[in-house]
């Protein structure tokens, strides 16, 4: 069996991200896809129903709190720990499962996640080629051009401390309406109109950073390919699909449900 399409999502809390797995997986699955669930959110009690393979068998944020006397922030940076100690047990729990693709639900707070060494063990434990990160635009953050490129700058810092292949979601395109979608993706198709929304937001403390930011990401290349999702109707899961498929080397023409390898 060809290696397993490794999908780690985040972004910010609140961003949609347990939604988005359930209903992703779904489409993946009804695509003729054989695929599996991670919850590596120790805190996570959002499940409607029971993920594939869940942290919370082997480190539940609730007894760290209880056990080591915690709060919420501080059981949940010594479970990023404990996590990276029971790895190749969940490795071997998702191995048996023998999947297609693997979404794995990440911490709530990105920052749990993207800065803490033992994330990036974990993810060099689970390995495997064919890897990416899926980054949710929180879309009450998103539709401001401030709180749009802070976003920017924020993926493209989780993209660097792991150096993996970066597919950028905008998440619950749903509550946006069609003006703001459609000048979201202006933003990230032609920049300077970007640097003139943050321009015309006045001459607040932020807009010297926020133009400088901005420049900055310009210089590693095109701002993104945003691509517009809502686990409430459907929209745009196809697309990712599709995204995936190119990150992953598979023609991003590929039916759902035709192997990559197969092309």
């Amino acid at each position: 069996m060809d290696e397993p399409g490794w999908i780690y999502v985040t972004g910010t809390a609140g961003a949609g991200k347990t939604t988005f797995v359930r209903e992703f997986a779904g489409w993946l699955k009804s695509a003729g896809y054989e695929t599996t669930v991670v919850n590596l959110d120790p805190g996570n009690e959002q499940w409607t129903e029971p993920p594939d393979v869940d942290i919370r068998e082997w480190v539940r944020l609730a007894d760290i709190m209880d056990d080591y006397g915690l709060g919420p922030n501080g059981a949940q940076v010594a479970a990023a720990d404990m996590i990276a100690l029971k790895i190749f047990d969940i490795k071997a729990a998702i191995q048996d499962l023998r999947s297609d693709y693997v979404l794995v639900d990440t911490p709530g707070q990105v920052e749990l996640f993207a800065f803490r060494e033992s994330s990036r063990a974990i993810v060099d434990a689970l390995g495997g080629d064919r890897a990416l990160i899926a980054f949710l635009y929180d879309p009450a953050l998103a539709r401001s051009p401030s709180g749009f490129v802070s976003l920017l700058m924020l993926s493209a810092t989780v993209e660097f401390r792991f150096r993996l292949p970066m597919v950028p979601l905008l998440a619950k395109a749903d509550v946006l309406t069609p003006e703001q979608r459609d000048e979201i993706a202006a933003w990230c198709e032609m920049p300077d109109r970007l640097h003139e929304r943050i321009t015309d937001e006045g001459a607040t403390p932020d807009l010297s950073l926020s133009t400088e930011l901005l420049r900055a990401i310009e210089t590693l290349g095109p701002v993104l390919d945003l691509v517009a999702v809502s686990a409430k109707d459907g929209t745009g899961l196809e697309r990712c699909y599709r995204a995936v498929q190119r990150v992953f080397g598979g023609s991003e023409d590929a039916e759902p449900g035709q192997n990559p390898a197969d092309l």
